[in-house]
């Protein structure tokens, strides 16, 4: 029986994290057991007096101020002990149904890393801009890295424990994560393979947090990992 190490980042997620955990934990995934690691980032709404609840259930980090998603990220990899590690948000707008899709590929061994696509699968409609932004950083993820993926900012990313060798450390600290995460795995020489998944995307009215200042982080992640040597210390 393999082990898929589920990581659930979370700020400020009060009204969903409880449906989130829930649906993970119910999550059907023949073959594989799950470890359930919830790293709390410094929440202040109640999201802590949410998680107490599952304290049983799976491994409870906690930031003691807010860091973002990346430092969030780094930290429950160092308890992740799976086969597998997936990165599951909990703004509901990822749903654990998907993760037998997103695990099959691993029966092949040549499959190192796997993406969630939200442009391949049913989606949501999301804001215009969010989308042509989203689009353009992974135009240029193709360009610079010479891939030929659809959605380089998807949350759902998978990849066997072993890839972490060779990204780690991981510098960014938010949502720079994606970029310089998916930058060290191309240049680690890693191929991405994508499957479509559904999406329910939120507004910033509903809580999104994801802003235009976080594309022009991802456009500089990309560039700094394509030309520049990561710095390591």
């Amino acid at each position: 029986m393999k082990t898929v190490s589920i990581i659930i980042p979370v700020y400020n997620e009060a009204n969903t994290i409880a449906r989130t955990l829930e649906s993970v934990s119910s999550a059907n995934i023949p073959g594989w057991e799950k470890q359930m690691i919830v790293v709390d980032d410094g929440s202040t709404d109640g999201t802590q007096k949410e998680l107490r609840r599952w304290k049983k259930s799976c491994i409870l980090l906690r930031l003691a101020k807010n860091s973002g998603k990346g430092k969030a990220l780094t930290d429950g990899f160092r308890k992740a002990h799976g086969d597998v590690i997936l990165i599951q948000d909990a703004d509901l707008e990822y749903s654990p149904k998907d993760y037998p899709v997103l695990l099959a590929p691993f029966e092949n061994p040549r499959v190192h890393i796997v993406y969630g696509s939200r442009f391949l699968g049913s989606h949501l409609s999301t804001m215009f801009v969010y989308a042509l932004g989203n689009k353009f950083v992974t135009f240029l993820t193709n360009i610079l890295y010479n891939t030929n993926i659809t959605d380089m900012e998807t949350g759902f990313k998978v990849f066997r424990n072993n890839v972490l060798k060779r990204v780690l450390p991981i510098q960014a600290h938010k949502f720079d994560f994606e970029p310089e995460f998916s930058a060290k795995a191309l240049r680690a020489g890693y191929q991405i393979y994508e499957v479509p998944i559904s999406y329910f995307g939120r507004t910033f009215s509903e809580g999104k947090k994801l802003t235009w200042k976080d594309g022009v982080a991802a456009l500089f992640t990309l560039l700094r990992y394509r030309f520049w040597k990561p710095h390591t210390s």
